[in-house]
Parts: structure tokens; C-alpha cells; sequence
């Protein structure tokens, strides 16, 4: 088929790839370069990047409302449009023009977690399992019929990166079957069920900042939802320190909430939990273990942590 793909981040670049390699991909949309690193120069995206590889077609419009753009889309002639965490929200000329509509790899067992972040909010919610799901897009957020899904296990020491990379693989053979069945007219779309929705907000870096007024295990599944980036923290002494794997443990009822307990460090929380540091980074530094970061960043017992 004449596939059209749009898509952004590395989350796509699996997909992009298992695509081209099964049909004829015609263009690839994408985010514009961005500014990035220390010199701030403009970079192409993953997928920008991955499609110059592949020797395909790249457009990035900074959005979709122009009616020369939408042309444009439409003169591609496709048969179907995949989208894959591209970034912008696709109008209706654009849903309409390839002629098997456009189909979305979106990273949650939908209806659960529709919007931007569903990966974090997974793991910071506590769920034991999400998946993906391949849908029929359509003008509200996420709410398209859904064409396949499959479900892969939260496990405790599971983060948003382990689980970003399990999806992104698990994307590229989910995409190849949703295209064959579509194009043997074999796949039924399903209704999203009307029971059970929730909305994965953008990640604000507001709520990155660990509250240790909450219990130890809230607090382990805030860090792994958060890790690697943008990284659950505390601050002491003015500096912020990144918190990118811990450990819920028992801790003592009598104490404030944020105190450090001892040397391993263990952190005070709430209901008399307390939480283990296990990796931790400074600024402009490397990360590394909780007896590495003590040494170079003494915190003793006693010291209370913002």
C-alpha cells in the first residue's frame, strides 16, 4: 500500500522502519527540528532522521491548518496514513484523504489513558499491565474505534524507559498486521467501551518534585514513572538532585516526612514508609549509586529533604 507516516519521537522509528520495509511509504510528516544541545543548533527528530536513512520524503509543518498543506496531503494520493506520537492534532481534510483513513500506534490499552502521557501515568497509577492499541483515528482525543491491541505486564522495577522501548518494539509487528488486515478488508473496528476512560496528562515539571508526605510505595512508582526523564527530584542546600531508581522499605512512624534515616539513604515518608535511594544524579553529572552520590554529596541522618 501507499502508506503515509507521521510521527515524531523514537517511540515511531520501529514503526517507521517495519512499514517501510512492508510498503511503499510515500512521505514521512514530522515534528520541525528543534534546538538541542549545548549549541543549541536545530535537530531533525528521530523520525526525521530514520526517514533521510531510508531515503523516503520528509515534511514538517508546523501545523496542519494551512489549506495548501492539507492539498498537499491529499495530492499524496495514499491509501492509509499511520501516525505514531506525531505531535499535532490532525484536522478533518487530513483524516479523510487517504483512502483507508489514517490509524494511530497509541502506547495504552484504550480506553485507559487517552492523551499525552500514557506510559508515566501507567506506571505512576499503578496499573499491573497496558499495552498498545491500534485505532481508527478521528476527531476527538483518542477516542477512534480500535482495530487490534496488545498487552505487555507492569512489573516492579519497571520505568517509563523500560516500557517506552518494550512498546516501541512491540509497535512495528502490531502496524504490520493492522495494514494486512485493512487491506484484505478483514479487520473490524470496535467502539471504544464507554466505561473505564482516563486521560494521561502532559507530564508538568511542576509534579516532578517528590512529595514525601505521600507513602513510600506512591512514591517508588512516581520515580520509575518519571525515570529517565524528566527525573523525579528533591532539593537540599539549593541544588537539585535527580531520583532515578529507589526502593520502598519500612521506616519509623515517629519521624517527619523527608528526614534522611541513615546512610543507605533511606527518606522518610508517610504511614511510617520510608524510601531508599538507590540512583541518584547531581546536576551536570553522571548518575550513580546511593553510596557513590553519599560520598561526594554527604546527606546524615537527620537532614531534611525539600
Amino acid at each position: 500500500m501507499r502508506v503515509v507516516f507521521m510521527g515524531t519521537p523514537d517511540f515511531a522509528v520501529p514503526a517507521l522502519r517495519a512499514v517501510a520495509d512492508a510498503h511503499e511509504v510515500v512521505c514521512v510528516y514530522t515534528q520541525p527540528p528543534r534546538p538541542a544541545g549545548r549549541g543549541k543548533k536545530e535537530r531533525p527528530s528521530p523520525v526525521h532522521q530514520a526517514a533521510e536513512a531510508l531515503g523516503v520524503p520528509v515534511r514538517h509543518p508546523a501545523t496542519l491548518k494551512d489549506p495548501a498543506d492539507r492539498e498537499a496531503f491529499a495530492a499524496l494520493g495514499a491509501d492509509v496514513a499511520v501516525v505514531a506520537a506525531y505531535g499535532l492534532i490532525l484536522p478533518r481534510p487530513v483524516l479523510d484523504a487517504p483512502r483507508l483513513g489514517c490509524v494511530n500506534i497509541h502506547a495504552s490499552l484504550l480506553p485507559r489513558w487517552r492523551g499525552a502521557a500514557p506510559i508515566q501515568r501507567a506506571i505512576m497509577a499503578g496499573d499491573a499491565e497496558t499495552g498498545l492499541t491500534i485505532m481508527r483515528m478521528e476527531a476527538g482525543l483518542d477516542t477512534g474505534p480500535m482495530l487490534l491491541s496488545v498487552k505487555t505486564p507492569i512489573g516492579p522495577d519497571t520505568t517509563a524507559g523500560t516500557l517506552h522501548d518494550t512498546l516501541a518494539a512491540m509497535g512495528a509487528p502490531l502496524i504490520l498486521e493492522a495494514l494486512d488486515g485493512l487491506a484484505a478488508g478483514v479487520l473490524t473496528a470496535v467502539p471504544q467501551p464507554v466505561d473505564g476512560v482516563t486521560y494521561a496528562a502532559k507530564i508538568d515539571k511542576g509534579e516532578s518534585r517528590i512529595d514525601w508526605t505521600r507513602p513510600a510505595p506512591d512514591l517508588d512508582r512516581h520515580v520509575r514513572g518519571l525515570s529517565p526523564v524528566p527525573g523525579a527530584f528533591f532539593e537540599h542546600d539549593g541544588e537539585r538532585v535527580r531520583v532515578l531508581a529507589a526502593t520502598p522499605e519500612d521506616g519509623r512512624a515517629e519521624t517527619a516526612p523527608g528526614t534522611v534515616l541513615d546512610d543507605a539513604p533511606r527518606v522518610a515518608c508517610a504511614d511510617g514508609t520510608a524510601l531508599r535511594l538507590d540512583r541518584l544524579q547531581r546536576a551536570g553529572k553522571g548518575p550513580v549509586d546511593g553510596a557513590a552520590f553519599l560520598r561526594g554529596r554527604p546527606l546524615p541522618p537527620g537532614t531534611v529533604l525539600g
